[in-house]
């Protein structure tokens, strides 16, 4: 069901997002956005509308939004409501107009089920934030540092989980018989400068990567790759995108 918007007869102004009317009209200026903000209140008390309201007052200023939504109760905003007998006499009551709105909005989702999906590179996501989300311990951690840096001292991109497998097993040192060639032996050099790589140190590391693959994560890992412009822009009539995630 679409959530629907009452505004008052002035509505938003250039300066101004008007939020509600209790015993007086609530109304919050445009060049106090971006402090923090809590909303609280018992359930059924208005909380989510007053979020949409907000969401809707800053799209209509030209401002892109972007809010989570576990619940999907913010879905409605990218469809124009119906304006129920209920919400008509309520904002009769309130001496307000209502208008029903719809903005332009964009879904994301991790996994690019129900939306875009929001995706990252290995090489964008580095070797600290993966470390911790693979759980490794210093020497594992220490590890993929050094094929990070192999990578990038040698120009190769790692878009996904599998461009990095396949460099954790070029670093593995190899025996290589005198008279064989070895395509890599450029790469295992480089990863040797930097210290000992030793074979069960990276099996551990790939073990944890399947555990993550096992997760749904190589949806996560690829391109085209997630930046932050994506979520600022305006639609064609100069209003702020809604992402909703």
């Amino acid at each position: 069901m679409a959530l629907t918007t009452a505004v008052s007869t002035s509505g938003d102004t250039d300066k101004q997002i008007f939020i509600g009317k209790g015993t007086q009209e609530a109304w919050l200026t445009l060049a106090l956005g971006n402090r923090h903000g809590l909303v609280t209140g018992a359930t059924g008390t208005g909380k989510t509308v007053s979020l949409q309201v907000m969401a809707e007052g800053f799209a209509r200023a030209g401002v892109p939004v972007f809010a989570s939504d576990i619940k999907g109760d913010l879905s409605g905003i990218a469809e124009i409501g119906e304006g129920k007998e209920f919400i008509l006499q309520r904002a009769k009551e309130m001496g307000l107009t209502f208008q029903p709105d719809q903005f332009s909005t964009v879904f994301w989702d991790v996994f690019g089920e129900q939306g875009h999906p929001v995706r990252a590179t290995v090489s964008e996501m580095g070797p600290l934030l993966l470390a911790r989300l693979l759980d490794l311990n210093d020497v594992q951690e220490g590890v993929l540092n050094v094929a990070f840096r192999v990578a990038d001292e040698n120009g190769l991109t790692l878009l996904d989980m599998k461009d990095l497998r396949s460099l954790l097993d070029a670093i593995v040192p190899k025996t290589v018989k005198k008279d064989e060639f070895d395509p890599l032996a450029e790469i295992r050099a480089a990863a040797m400068s930097f210290g000992n790589v030793s074979k069960a140190t990276v099996g551990t590391i790939q073990r944890q990567l399947l555990v993550l693959e096992n997760q749904g994560g190589e949806k996560f890992f690829g391109e085209p790759a997630l930046e932050l412009k994506d979520f600022i822009r305006t639609d064609r009539d100069g209003r702020g995108m809604v992402n909703i995630l």
